[in-house]
């Protein structure tokens, strides 16, 4: 009995690191403040849907604009706020992703790094939480023009984590975090990778499995091309889910813009 238990323990840590073999990790390098990044939501939402449970993921927060007095963008010629307007326009002309380039002439936000920060402060007390929370951060700028600069606008969107999550956020503790160097210093790690790996565009993903070399994209990309770099990476992986359904889809996601329901089309 003890030796047929020593074989099953065997063969489970086999199939565990076979299971593990299989996924791909993907490491995303973004930013809240990022209009590219909104764009491509609906091929990074449909890359995790599609293979869930074979992709480990990670975010890093890369702190696109520290302040408008030591910021250029020579690729777009951007140093002024009201220059970001026709980027963010390009962005939503180019993706289908609905984009309020108002913000830039109304309220423009004064850094990124704010955003930043209370990303990685959601995370210090849930991962699951701080991606959901960074989602719900584009939507606040993108679609409602919100300033997520501000400190108040971070507070208020993280009450909403605290009700989805309860008893896993603490918003007294969230929101100590984002006015202390707590904060600052859960963010540092994600600038400092970014800066050494010289990550200047975002999304950039770097993909990488057991058997293969990893693979950088940089910007905006669709599907087809996401799909073959993952494929590079992971010759033989399958997806978890296919054929995709709508219905199953929306209620995945739960909050979904109609560009996002197009892409599974």
């Amino acid at each position: 009995m003890i030796v047929q238990q020593i074989e099953q323990g065997l063969r489970d840590i086999m199939e565990g690191e076979e299971n593990k073999a299989d996924r791909v990790e993907i490491t995303f390098y973004t930013d809240p403040l990022c209009c590219w990044s909104w764009a491509f939501e609906p091929q990074w939402r449909k890359l995790q849907y599609e293979f869930q449970d074979k992709l480990v993921l990670r975010y890093v927060m890369t702190g696109l604009l520290p302040s408008w007095k030591n910021y250029s963008d020579s690729v777009y010629s951007v140093s002024r706020p009201q220059q970001m307007g026709p980027v963010w326009m390009e962005a939503c002309e180019t993706s289908g992703m609905p984009i309020n380039s108002k913000i830039w002439v109304e309220d423009p936000p004064a850094s990124s790094y704010p955003a930043c920060i209370a990303v990685k402060c959601i995370q210090l007390q849930s991962q699951d939480a701080s991606v959901k929370y960074l989602r719900l951060l584009r939507e606040a700028v993108m679609l409602q023009g919100k300033n997520i600069a501000k400190q108040d606008v971070l507070i208020q969107i993280a009450k909403k984590i605290a009700t989805d999550f309860p008893g896993v956020i603490n918003l007294a503790q969230f929101a100590n975090d984002l006015t202390s160097d707590s904060g600052v210093e859960a963010f540092r790690p994600d600038w400092q990778e970014a800066q050494s790996r010289n990550i200047t565009r975002s999304p950039t993903l770097i993909m990488r499995s057991r058997s293969k070399p990893a693979i950088m994209l940089t910007g905006y990309r669709p599907y087809p091309v996401l799909l073959e770099a993952l494929k590079q990476v992971s010759p033989a992986i399958v997806p978890t889910l296919n054929p995709l359904e709508v219905e199953s889809y929306k209620r995945f996601w739960g909050d979904l813009q109609q560009r996002e329901v197009e892409e599974i089309l």
